[in-house]
Parts: C-alpha cells; structure tokens; sequence
C-alpha cells in the first residue's frame, strides 16, 4: 500500500460526477465498473478474512446469534471504511507512481466517492459496535481508528506497525467483551493478536517498498530495508504461533502441535516468498493464512483466551 494525505481538491482526473455516466449509459456498464472499483478499494480478501475471523472467535466464544451478527457487521463496515480511506487518502500517490492495479488510477471510481463510501461505512461501524456495549464498542473502534490513523499519516513514519498491533490486539479484546459473562481476554491472547499484525503489516509493505519510497513514505519496514524486513515478517508470525501454542495452560495438546507445525511452515513460506520474488504479494496471503490457523487455535482454546478478570 502507498500513503497519501486527505485532501478535497483533488486532480480533475479522480473526481467527476459519475451520474454523468450513468445517464448516458442505459447498459449499466458505468454501474458494473462503479461496484467492481468499490469491490477492489475495499481489499475485499483481507476484509473477507478479518472479518470472518472475528465471528468465528465470537462464535467459538459461546456468542448467539445477535452478537454474532453484530461483531460481523461491526467488523466488516469498519473494515470497508478502513478500505475504501486507504484508496481515497493514497489516490494522488497512486496516481503519481502509475499504480493503475488501483481502482482510482484505472478509472472504475473517483476518489470523492470511496471518501462518500468509507465515511458511509464508517458510520454503521460506529452503530454496530457500540449495540454491543460501551466497552467493546469503544474498543473496536480505537482499533479502527488506528487503521484510519495508519492510512493517513502513522504508514509514512517510524510507527507504521503500531496501527497493526494495537488494532489487532484491540479486535480480540472487543470480540471477547462482546461476548456473554464477565471474560475478558487473556493476555497471551492479545499478545499472539498484537504479533500477527505486526507481522502481516511487514509483509504488506514488502511489494510497495520502492513505490512508496518514490512518493516519500518511510515506514518501519522501508526503514529497516527490504532484507531484514523480508526476514522480519516471519519471525512475528512465528513468534505469533508460539505465543498461541504455548499460552493456554498446561502442554500443548496434539491440535495445538499440528495447528502451529502448520501455521510455521506457512510463515517460513511467507518468508522464503519474500526473498525469491520481492514483487509478490504472496507473503501477505500466507500471512493471512497462519492468522487463520492461529484463530482456529484460540477457538479450540477458547476458555483460556477468555478468562475471569
């Protein structure tokens, strides 16, 4: 991802009035391209997986099926928002490096409408997790605003992971406090949450490491240089896997053996991907998949990631 700066004068070429072209065009094909930008601006797979992650903890966590509905929507609108920012904020940066794998830079939506749209999402975000309650909902949504706040200045600077592990970390604590009984999470929980995004953040970044140097973006990773970020990346997911296989109380049962051998090799895979092809998202997508496995991992260990204050 590229960084950029809010702003509501933006190039005649991000904005326009997109009735415009629907009016002209009784096919429908304006609106067809309007919705895949939007589908593409959200980072539709992450959001996907994110959000599925948090219904099943919530699931796993013995929630019913309001609260259930109620974490998927808060977590999946805060999602879309943080999404369709991201574009909106990086549109001149996109633009100015040639990204035209961008929504914006390709044509299919302007800017001021994924400005409309996260605003739009952000807001039945802000519904949904507070019907959940004060604490959770205020939670969630320090931990979206992390993610806004990481869209739009922290990405460029030394702190660019503080918005992955506070934003992660904070999404274990608000699934737990959404759900019934006074549990909230366990410390080692949060840890392994922190780890997991600290880490899918370094290899996110690896991709888009001279694009966003060209436009003057300076996270850590750019910081520390692709090798040791390549590097990096692996060993926060590893230490994640650690922290989720060894936390609970008591030895590691045979899943939890199985469930982190797996979710290791996905990281070293991540890991070996980084390094042999430096352009590839890959890394990213299995950095996904050992989140996913450390989930599965925190459900079937759910009464210890939960426990009594």
């Amino acid at each position: 991802m590229t960084s950029g700066t809010p702003s509501g004068n933006l190039p005649s070429n991000l904005s326009g009035n997109l009735s415009s072209n629907l009016s002209t065009d009784p096919t429908g094909t304006s609106a067809r391209r309007l919705a895949r930008g939007l589908v593409l601006a959200s980072h539709a797979a992450p959001a996907a997986v994110v959000t599925g992650l948090a219904a099943a903890l919530a699931g796993a966590l013995g929630s019913g099926w309001l609260v259930v509905t109620l974490v998927t929507v808060a977590v999946g609108t805060g999602q879309l928002s943080v999404g369709w920012s991201n574009d909106w904020i990086d549109a001149r940066r996109d633009t100015a490096v040639g990204r035209t794998d961008k929504p914006v830079v390709a044509g299919l939506v302007t800017a001021r409408t994924l400005r409309g749209a996260a605003f739009a999402a952000l807001a039945v975000c802000v519904v949904a997790s507070l019907a959940l309650g004060v604490v959770p909902g205020v939670a969630h949504l320090v931990a979206v605003g992390g993610a806004w706040a990481y869209n739009a200045r922290l990405k460029a600077t030394v702190w660019s992971w503080l918005p992955y592990a506070l934003s992660f970390g904070l999404l274990a604590v608000f699934v737990v406090l959404a759900a019934p009984g006074p549990r909230v999470p366990a410390g080692w929980a949060v840890a392994a949450a922190a780890l997991l995004g600290t880490g899918a953040h370094v290899a996110n970044t690896l991709p888009d490491l001279e694009d966003d140097a060209a436009t003057g973006v300076r996270g850590l990773p750019h910081r520390l240089g692709r090798r040791a970020s390549e590097v990096l990346a692996p060993c926060l997911l590893v230490a994640a896997v650690a922290v989720v296989v060894t936390g609970p109380a008591g030895a590691p049962g045979p899943a939890a053996w199985v469930g982190g051998a797996v979710a290791v090799g996905l990281a070293l895979a991540a890991g070996v991907m980084a390094l042999a092809r430096p352009r590839s998202r890959a890394p990213f997508g299995l950095s996904m998949c050992v989140a996913v496995v450390c989930v599965v991992l925190l459900a079937l260990a759910a009464s210890e990631a939960a426990v009594l204050p």
